[in-house]
């Protein structure tokens, strides 16, 4: 078995009501439902929308790293 391995990054978006924090749970768990291997995230940008002066709801793109199967 070898040492190296090859890996990928896909981007996707998580958005919550609640934080930044449970929109990247949201983001990772769902990827993870259909990503096998899922390994590490990057945070890309982050960004909310705002209600009568207060934050309504958080959004954030995240780089998903997964390694390929077999590698």
């Amino acid at each position: 078995m070898s040492n190296h391995h090859v890996y990928k990054k896909v981007e996707v978006v998580g958005s919550s009501a609640k934080s930044i924090d449970d929109a990247i749970q949201v983001a990772i768990a769902e990827c993870s439902k259909n990503v096998k291997h899922v390994e590490w995230f990057e945070v890309s940008e982050t960004r909310g929308h705002v209600v009568d002066g207060k934050v309504a709801h958080y959004q954030v793109v995240l780089k998903v790293g997964f390694r390929i199967e077999g590698s």
